[in-house]
């Protein structure tokens, strides 16, 4: 039965194997370094990622950054669609924010302080505006940053760490059924599939990746 994000009891399991591997390699980097070690955790939408960054992130009381914070939310539908796969994959994401407000406080020892868009504020072009209050991120000796392109190569000089979850696309999407609204997921996948496709076999393929975990 599905369980926790859509996950199958077998699928948990898998997971807290590879948080066991994942904390293992994480605290042999951070041996006698005093700067944080930064862990990407990627992995297409549905494959579990979002799921093995937590259990990662509680196990190490690791700083926890989700790539999903920083999407470009005020390119508007339109605006999407007018461009390839690739453009999609490489724009998705606001790596210049993602880098100035998360990761570079988080890996000085600093606190961070974002703002997350308002998923549930979409306007009418399909933009968010952001949420008002901020999200805070307290400094910590790991950082954990999951989510889907958070292993770009826009922020490769800062990673340590790189993790991909893999799993089959037809289970990523069986599971983003079971918690995301009919509708939403048909435009979700017409415009966001091809660009997930692109980054995982052009951008970063499996053989690009310092761990893999089959989910």
């Amino acid at each position: 039965m599905p369980g926790h994000n859509g996950m199958r009891s077998d699928s948990l399991l898998k997971l807290k194997e590879a948080r066991d591997v994942v904390v293992s390699r994480v605290r042999r980097l951070g041996a006698n370094r005093r700067l944080p070690v930064l862990v990407a955790i990627d992995g297409r939408s549905g494959s579990g990622k979002s799921v093995l960054g937590s259990m990662v992130a509680e196990a190490l009381s690791a700083a926890l950054v989700q790539s999903d914070d920083f999407y470009a939310s005020n390119i508007s539908d339109d605006e999407w669609d007018t461009l390839s796969p690739r453009e999609r994959a490489a724009k998705v994401i606001d790596w210049q924010r993602l880098r100035a407000e998360a990761l570079e406080p988080l890996l000085r020892g600093k606190a961070a302080e974002w703002h997350t868009f308002d998923f549930a504020l979409v306007r009418p072009d399909g933009t968010y505006p952001p949420k008002r209050d901020p999200t805070r991120c307290s400094p910590a000796a790991v950082i954990v940053l999951e989510g889907a392109y958070s292993s770009g190569p826009q922020i490769a000089d800062l990673v340590d760490l790189s993790v991909l979850v893999d799993a089959p696309v037809s289970v990523c999407h069986e599971r983003l059924s079971t918690r995301e609204e009919k509708e939403f997921l048909h435009s979700w996948h017409a415009r966001w599939d091809a660009a997930e496709e692109y980054y995982f076999s052009q951008v970063r393929p499996k053989s690009q990746f310092d761990l893999v975990v089959e989910n």
